[in-house]
């Protein structure tokens, strides 16, 4: 994978670059599309708390929670229970429905 450098010496991955180690690495490959639905639901989430105008720190008080939970929560961070989920949804007015399929 190349690293590349911030003119502070910082390293980072290009987002074109991770795509492509993903995508040539059948494990990492799985493991990466394990996780599409965690991120999935945070995109929906994100998205609709974003069109609605609504902050983190007002989400957060709205769903009886701290700002810095559901900063961890948009980032991906830990994994967050279905009573959390469902409380961070209807604060931002939005339904969780939970599927199973084949």
């Amino acid at each position: 994978m190349r690293y590349r450098k911030t003119k502070s010496g910082v390293e980072y991955v290009t987002l074109e670059d991770m795509r492509h180690e993903i995508e040539g690495n059948p494990k990492l490959k799985r493991t990466y599309d394990a996780l599409q639905p965690k991120y999935d639901l945070i995109r929906a989430i994100l998205d609709v708390r974003l069109k609605r105008g609504v902050t983190q720190k007002e989400l957060a008080r709205r769903a009886g929670t701290t700002q810095s939970a559901i900063a961890r929560f948009e980032s991906g961070a830990g994994n967050p229970t279905l009573d959390f989920l469902s409380k961070v949804s209807a604060a931002v007015g939005a339904r969780l429905e939970v599927r199973i399929s084949r």
